[in-house]
Parts: C-alpha cells; structure tokens; sequence
C-alpha cells in the first residue's frame, strides 16, 4: 500500500524528512482503507518508518487489533534533490548547479539506484509473506519503492516517466503467492485515483 495525501504547503519534495505527516484528506484515505480491507484476513501490518506511512498503516493494524511492525527497507527513496522544489518550470531543475545530477536518468544518477529500491523491496515482501504465511499481510510503503518493485517483478525496465505510474495515494498493489511463487500481480484504488503529478503527494 502506498501511504497517504501528506501535508506539504510548500511543495517540496520532502523524501526521508522528518515531520511531514498526513493531511485531513490523507487521515480520511487511511481510514477508508482500513474498512476496506477490514474482513480481509490479514496477520500482519508492517510499514515504512517515515510517520506518514505509519499513520496510514494504523488504522488497518487496529482494526485487525495487530501490532504495527516496522521494516526499514520500505523507506522511501533517497534523492538529492530532498527539500527542495522540483516541479517543472521552477525551483531546483532550472539551476545549473543541479544539472549534474540529472546525468543518467536510468539509474537514477541524483538518488538510490532502481535497482537497490527493488531488491530492498522485495526483501520487505517476503519478509512480510513468511510473517502472515497462509494468511495476508500489509506493507505501507511509498510511490516510488512501490511502483519500481512492481516493474522489477513485471520484467519491465525500472527507469520510466513518472507521471505515468500506476500508484494513487492510499492505493494497494496486491502481489497474490502461492507458498513462495508470485502468480498475481493486481492493482486498486479503494480511496479513488489522484494524479501522479501532485506535487507533495
């Protein structure tokens, strides 16, 4: 699951910064889900430990009356360009000072390697399907880490244009196991769509 609608009024991009939690609208996602998944049966609820993934993951822990674990590698991506503005036309994009950083668009070259958040992932994964074996778990993540192990899983390439991912606010991407192979890979939105663009999403 990807965490939800965070307050940002200044529109950065606030990575790994502490103290960005979710908006009203993010708290009501949070909620919606959790009913929605409230007759699921789910034995495990793990999350990244930036607070807006634990805030979104609380709800569906409580409702399950489960303690809530945390998994480092359910983070959000690292990137050089944290706390600043980055939306096309302003901010940090338009400096010459940042354009080394945009050198090798396929790796990423100014944050964590495509290929570590998709190991790291999957990792996060399997650790949570031995913890809820025969039963479902829950991972709460974020957009990137959520969208780039699922064209790792896919055999797609993980560089890509982000406008284009399939990953709303509170959305859940469902990897569907049986014993330790993936045979489903399924997609919804219990909290309705938003768009990728958002800035501060």
């Amino acid at each position: 699951m990807r965490h939800g609608e965070v307050h940002n009024p200044t529109g950065i991009l606030y990575g790994r910064l502490p103290g960005f939690r979710l908006s009203e609208q993010g708290e009501k996602q949070a909620l919606r889900v959790a009913e929605h998944l409230a007759e699921r049966d789910i034995v495990h609820v793990v999350a990244s430990p930036l607070e807006r993934a634990q805030q979104t993951a609380g709800p569906i822990a409580d409702s399950h009356r489960l303690e809530l674990a945390t998994d480092d590698r359910l983070i959000e991506a690292d990137n050089q360009f944290e706390g600043l503005k980055v939306s096309v036309g302003d901010g940090a994009l338009r400096s010459p000072k940042h354009w080394p950083k945009l050198r090798n668009p396929f790796e990423p070259s100014w944050g964590e390697p495509y290929l570590k958040i998709a190991h790291r992932m999957l990792g996060a994964v399997h650790r949570a399907r031995a913890a809820a074996a025969g039963h479902e778990a829950v991972c709460v993540s974020h957009q990137l880490p959520v969208w780039t192990v699922r064209l790792f899983l896919e055999g797609k390439h993980m560089w890509h244009d982000p406008r284009k991912r399939q990953c709303s606010l509170a959305s859940l991407t469902t990897l569907t196991f049986e014993d330790e192979q993936l045979i489903r890979i399924s997609y919804s939105e219990p909290a309705g769509s938003t768009d990728p663009r958002v800035t501060g999403a």
